[in-house]
């Protein structure tokens, strides 16, 4: 390296010189260029520390990758090596004992459902209410023998609860329906007792039946309180087919006089209705909130564990109700109301003597 400027000792080569001596400027030169080698250097030094940084927190994550690695390795083979059994006993005493309920309602029967009306979404007519009434007794019987397999069936509880029929009680329905009411009523009723019949040959349960009259067999304009089976056609139909069933001690009905029907099944108290007298108007919350309002109010006068009710066309299990759903399925009303989509289906469940009610089951009409 060259030495200081004698005409300039003061001068380091930091900066570049103010005058043009040459030697000035020469040693600055070599200065700057020691100075951007050392920084270059420098430079190489930090990114070689950081990169050795980065490889190490690498290192020590594979490492510990490794390790877990290795202990569910040999965690999976100590429970390969594992040689001991969960034992499962069969069942061992007598079986339990239930009461099967079988739920019919909202049929419509002579009610024409045209598939372009409701987006190809369902189509009915009385040919097709004949296959899904068919349906309807044949996969009621499969669920039964289904449970007996495991469970002693002695008791059905046949609850029939109206609207079988869909009436002309408004103008519309006068023009689309398919038959004439008292068509309708002798076809239903035809099929009720046909599904009755089938039930006794097909198994060796007795039959209890309770009826209620829907608000579409009304013979009036508007829906009575007091005397409403008095003013129903489906209150008709019940009694002859009581009548008819007179003679059969393993069939017995129980027809209402009023809104609600009680009936005992081992320690629960089931109560059965329609379900046209529940204010629901389409809220967000469902049928849930209206229904628990009803039913907290009537528990006050007569306590229920359990209703049973149908109306509304939709299967739902409420945990202290049941909903049945519809033979008919969706139709324009529905359509137009905003009810949510569903298949024709019905329900069916299993009061068991000391579980209560257990299994709870769609019975699907479209289908065997």
């Amino acid at each position: 390296m060259s030495k200081k400027c004698p005409k300039h000792p003061k001068y380091r080569g930091i900066r570049p010189p103010k005058s043009n001596c040459k030697t000035c400027w020469k040693f600055y030169q070599e200065i700057k260029a020691i100075t951007d080698d050392k920084i270059a250097l420098d430079r190489l030094a930090i990114q070689s520390s950081e990169k050795l940084r980065e490889l190490s927190k690498k290192y020590k994550n594979i490492l510990t990758e490794n390790d877990d690695l290795k202990q569910i390795i040999q965690a999976m083979q100590t429970i390969k090596a594992s040689t001991k059994r969960f034992t499962i006993s069969q069942k061992k005493g007598g079986a339990s004992e239930a009461t099967a309920i079988i739920v019919a309602s909202d049929w419509h029967f002579e009610e024409n459902v045209r598939p372009e009306t409701i987006n190809n979404l369902n189509a009915f007519n009385i040919e097709i209410g004949k296959i899904r009434a068919n349906n309807f007794w044949r996969n009621s019987l499969t669920l039964i023998n289904l449970c007996k397999k495991d469970i002693t069936i002695n008791n059905i509880l046949l609850v029939l609860l109206g609207d079988f029929i869909t009436n002309m009680i408004h103008e519309e329905l006068a023009e689309t329906n398919l038959l004439a009411p008292i068509d309708a009523c002798i076809e239903v009723q035809n099929i009720l007792i046909s599904g009755i019949e089938f039930l006794l040959r097909n198994t060796d349960c007795r039959l209890t039946i309770p009826c209620h009259s829907g608000n579409h067999g009304r013979t009036t304009a508007r829906p009575r309180h007091s005397n409403e089976g008095g003013h129903s056609l489906e209150h008709f139909i019940y009694h002859n087919m009581a009548i008819h069933f007179a003679n059969n001690p393993r069939v017995s009905f129980l027809i209402a006089q009023g809104y609600h029907t009680y009936i005992n099944i081992y320690n629960m108290t089931i109560r059965i209705h329609h379900g046209h007298d529940i204010r629901y108007q389409g809220g967000v919350g469902g049928l849930y909130i209206p229904l628990n309002k009803a039913i907290a109010q009537w528990n006050k006068g007569c306590r229920a564990d359990l209703d049973i009710l149908g109306h509304f066309h939709q299967f739902r299990d409420g945990g202290n109700f049941i909903v049945n759903g519809s033979l008919i399925g969706y139709n324009a009303y529905a359509l137009s109301i905003k009810a949510e989509f569903e298949k024709p289906r019905q329900a069916f469940f299993l009061i068991d003597k000391k579980r209560g009610k257990t299994i709870v089951a769609p019975i699907l009409l479209d289908s065997n």
